[in-house]
């Protein structure tokens, strides 16, 4: 501060306090303001509830007291007590009429009916009239079943003996002339007053809702029950069902109510289904051309109704759906026409045809949602021909493959018999290659959008494909065209650049090579084809993983197939079988696609397998199939990248000696053991001397214990000394070694041997001195040795107590 400040100046400033203090300050009149405010806060609160009545500002009323819950709406018990009582009232006057009627004489009986129906039926128009639209309901329903009761009245007393039928199709139908006339009448009664007391949810309109879809419900009945009183048969019922199935679809898109378009949208649905059923039945039993255009009549009905349906629907979905079902009719009426016409094979293409020629429609100038389900129904009929085909194609695919138990027993007379040795031919599948032929052709020439024209590309070739096998088992060609056709259609396949054509190919490949199996020169001369022309597949890059494996395969069969022709055994066709391995691995050595050059592997691998199964039946051939493969692998592993293979390849050269031996009633382990334990033994010193950081235990421990194990094993129950010897004078000599370069396992696994050995022998001399010792000498030998392991461990905790004083000292 300046010296040149003067006192007046100083009286005058405010001091600062410092920061601690100020901080004190601060906090006290904080907590003095929160203080005042919850003092505020709690007088407002006293405020607000003393002027409650008068305050305007929302104020949240207090929690209601607990009231037992309302489990149901006061509409919805209105609704429930209206529906019993009418129900009840319905009861009552059906009792009335059937039980009580023939107590009263005809002037009574038509009184009493007559003024209950007719106040049934015109209290509701007084009860629409003050607003009460779920009571006038209500009571219309009892006068409907009233008029019902009526029309039951009259047949008893003016008609007892009269048609039953006939007079119950005219009473429908005056019934459901009486409801609509009703309904309708309700619609032009005055709207009542609003006055101000009405709820805001009063009816807009008096109109009742039940008597105009009663009405359509009892007008399902009339041409029915008219057509079986005329005595007509089943397409006449049949029509008159399709035909009130079209009226139903009439009413359904012109109603306005949505109760009538319900009820006439579920006529014109079952009743359609029904009638659409039936006609398929009729057409299905027609044995003539008559019979079959009758039928074809009721289709063109069913069709017409579908296609009004599709012109007048609103909705687009609706309109394809119905125009679909449309063209399925027209079809069936077509295809049942064709099929009375026509024999039996011809049916399916038949229905074809007619459903390939909606495609016709389809790009005509019809609107857009019609001819698209035009064209569903084409491809749904085009589809359903397919589905007729699978059987004969599964047959001509998987039928050969019962040749395998019966390999070369006798070609048979034709295809079909080849194909069909343990299961039937389905019937009328003589058409089986035009229809997939016909498909493929419409899929192939009508798909035109570039999203679809793959697929359909694909589809058209799987079932050209599928035409081309059928052929032979369809026509019953001769045997030897079967094998021709099935050969082709391989070559054909493959010369496709397409992967499925590919994939096709190797199908058929499995489907010729048992078709091949009766006769040996097919078999022979097959699988040489098959190898040689999957061998050019996978060189030309036909999918080529596939291809290479699939002519590895059948190399492997051809040459298990050469081995019997020749009479060999099986173990001698095993040695033969070992040029597919073999070859794999140098073509394996030479490609450089992964995915190829492993497909080739995994092949030969499997081909080695079948060649060491079949070299079983005689050990020396087994020794020398695993010493061949131990050679094919090692070849392999010399491939940088297929190093860890060698390990493999010592175990197939292990094996090979092991079998060996056994072939030569060999028992002593040394002789198993010591060929494994050599090259272990210098592969191990060879690692070393390349990574000295490899531990004894790495490099010599396996092969020091697969032979010294077993030996040890082996002298514990050899009664001579010769092997005891022997392995003591080893396992001394390794122990020595293990000391001279100070290698952990060496010495121990030789020590450990060593003692071993040295106490088997020396067991029978320490029994007798512990025979002759008294029975006090064995613990105190124990407490000696414990004593003798203290005091050592004593003096090293002494050496180190000492040692660490002079550092101590020296610090």
């Amino acid at each position: 501060m300046s010296y040149d400040v003067t006192s007046a100046t100083l009286r005058v400033m405010t001091p600062i306090p410092p920061p601690a203090v100020e901080l004190q300050i601060l906090d006290a009149e904080l907590h003095q303001l929160d203080a005042r405010r919850a003092q505020l806060l709690h007088r407002r609160a006293w405020l607000l509830t003393m002027l409650q009545p008068a305050w305007s500002a929302p104020v949240p009323p207090p929690p209601p007291a607990a009231q037992p819950r309302r489990e149901a709406t006061a509409p919805g018990v209105q609704n429930l007590l209206l529906v019993l009582g009418g129900i009840l009232l319905a009861l009552a006057a059906t009792a009335f009429t059937l039980v009580s009627w023939g107590s009263m004489g005809i002037t009574g009986r038509a009184l009493v009916l007559g003024a209950v129906t007719l106040a049934a039926l015109g209290a509701p128009v007084a009860l629409l009239r003050r607003g009460l639209r779920s009571t006038a309901e209500s009571i219309a329903g009892i006068g409907l079943v009233l008029t019902v009761l009526d029309t039951y009245a009259l047949h008893e007393v003016a008609f007892p003996g009269g048609d039953g039928v006939s007079f119950a199709a005219a009473a429908s139908a005056v019934l459901a002339v009486v409801w609509t006339a009703y309904g309708l009448g309700t619609a032009a009664l005055p709207r009542p007053a609003v006055t101000r007391t009405a709820p805001p949810t009063a009816p807009a309109s008096p109109t009742l809702l039940l008597p105009l879809p009663a009405a359509l419900a009892v007008a399902q009945l009339p041409l029915i029950l008219w057509a079986i009183a005329a005595g007509g048969g089943l397409r006449t019922i049949t029509a008159a069902v399709l035909l009130t199935a079209a009226i139903d679809m009439v009413v359904a898109l012109r109603a306005t109510p949505k109760a009538v378009r319900l009820v006439a949208a579920g006529g014109a649905f079952g009743m359609g289904g029904w009638g659409v059923l039936a006609t398929g039945l009729i057409s299905l039993d027609a044995t003539g051309p008559g019979a079959a255009a009758r039928a074809a009549a009721l289709f063109a009905l069913a069709a017409a109704g579908a296609f009004g349906a599709a012109w007048l629907a609103p909705g687009r979905g609706l309109r394809t759906s119905t125009a679909a079902a449309g063209g399925l009719f027209v079809v069936a009426a077509l295809g049942g026409m064709l099929r009375a016409a026509t024999p039996a094979d011809w049916t399916v293409p038949g229905y074809l045809a007619c459903g390939i020629a909606l495609l016709a429609l389809v790009r005509s100038g019809l609107p857009q949602p019609v001819r698209h389900g035009l064209g569903w129904a084409s491809g749904i009929t085009q589809a359903s021909a397919v589905l007729w085909t699978l059987p004969a194609v599964g047959v001509t695919l998987l039928g050969p493959a019962a040749w395998l138990s019966r390999a070369w027993s006798g070609a048979p007379g034709d295809a079909r018999e080849a194909a069909a040795t343990d299961t039937f031919w389905p019937a009328h599948a003589t058409t089986t290659p035009l229809i997939l032929l016909a498909v493929a052709a419409v899929l192939a020439l009508t798909v035109r959008a570039a999203a679809w024209r793959p697929q359909a590309l694909t589809a058209a070739l799987t079932l050209t494909w599928a035409a081309a096998l059928t052929l032979p088992t369809a026509l019953q060609l001769p045997y030897n065209v079967g094998l021709l056709v099935h050969g082709g259609t391989v070559l054909a396949l493959l010369v496709l650049r397409h992967r499925a054509a590919t994939t096709l190919a190797l199908i058929t490949s499995l489907s010729l090579a048992c078709l091949a199996l009766p006769a040996e020169p097919a078999t022979l001369s097959v699988l040489a084809s098959l190898t040689a022309v999957f061998a050019a597949a996978a060189w030309r890059g036909r999918l080529a993983p596939a291809s290479a494996a699939a002519s590895l395969g059948y190399a492997t069969a051809l040459a298990c197939a050469v081995g019997a022709s020749l009479d060999w055994q099986p173990q001698h066709v095993a040695l033969l079988v070992l040029l597919v391995p073999a070859t794999a691995a140098l073509l394996a050595a030479r490609v450089t696609d992964p995915a190829t050059t492993k497909a080739i592997e995994i092949t030969g691998a499997a081909s080695a397998l079948i060649a060491i199964d079949l070299a079983t039946a005689e050990l020396p051939v087994l020794a020398l199939v695993l010493a061949l493969c131990g050679v094919i692998v090692a070849g392999t592993a010399i491939r940088p990248e297929r190093r860890s293979l060698g390990y493999a390849a010592a175990a197939l050269f292990v094996l090979a000696s092991w079998v060996r031996l056994g072939a030569w009633n060999v028992t002593d382990p040394e002789a198993y053991t010591l060929p494994v334990t050599v090259p272990a033994l210098f592969v191990g010193a060879l690692r070393r001397r390349r990574d000295p950081s490899a531990t004894s235990w790495t490099a010599y421990g396996p092969g020091l214990t697969v032979t010294l194990a077993p030996s040890l094993l082996a002298a514990w129950t050899d009664p001579h000394w010769t092997r005891p010897l022997l392995l003591g004078l080893a396992a001394l000599a390794v122990t020595l070694l293990g000391a001279r370069h100070r290698l952990q396992a060496p010495l121990v696994l030789g020590g450990t041997t060593l003692a071993l050995d040295a106490l088997h022998e020396l067991a029978p001399y320490l029994a007798q001195v512990v025979g002759a010792l008294p029975r006090w000498a064995p613990p105190a030998l124990a407490g000696l040795l414990l004593l003798a392991l203290g005091a050592t461990y004593e003096q090293r905790i002494r050496d180190a107590r000492r040692v660490r004083e002079v550092l101590g000292r020296m610090n």
